[in-house]
């Protein structure tokens, strides 16, 4: 039985479990992600409850990218990564597939991110480190469904 095969088997009616519960993480990357966004282009300051830095890395030269926030971004890849999974979820493997090299590539990113802030900006950002534990919850769970495949 393969990695794929796997994927797909439940006793859910056909939804396969584990790109399900990716899509849920996707979901919540993406809520984070919009309203970050939308506080960028209407410049309205995001409250930080937990840490201070918010505004420190949300407005310094590393939140935008050829002009456009990288919140945007990221609502871009959540959005991606959410579709692979549904996808995914109903049997579709190459979206499975996909959704292995979206996931990667988000927590490489975000990886990255979480180095700017703490190394270069010297702030963090909750709504940043949400971002990034979402990007990385999302590549634990394709790294869970390959192990399982294997057992």
């Amino acid at each position: 039985m393969n990695d794929s095969d796997q994927i797909n088997e439940t006793s859910t009616g056909g939804i396969a479990k584990l790109p399900l519960v990716a899509s849920v993480l996707a979901l919540v990357g993406l809520v984070d992600s919009v309203y970050l966004t939308v506080k960028h282009f209407t410049a309205e300051p995001v409250p930080c409850s937990i840490l201070e830095g918010c505004e420190t890395v949300l407005t310094s030269s590393y939140a935008e990218f050829a002009g456009v926030p990288i919140a945007a971004f990221g609502a871009a890849a959540y959005f991606a990564a959410f579709s692979f999974a549904i996808l995914a979820a109903y049997g579709n493997r190459t979206a499975w597939t996909l959704f292995s090299v979206q996931a990667f590539l988000m927590a490489a990113v975000s990886a990255f991110l979480i180095y700017l802030q703490g190394f270069v900006i010297g702030a963090f950002c909750q709504f940043c480190l949400v971002s990034a534990a979402t990007s990385f919850g999302l590549f634990i769970v394709f790294i869970i469904s390959r192990y399982i495949g294997r057992s």
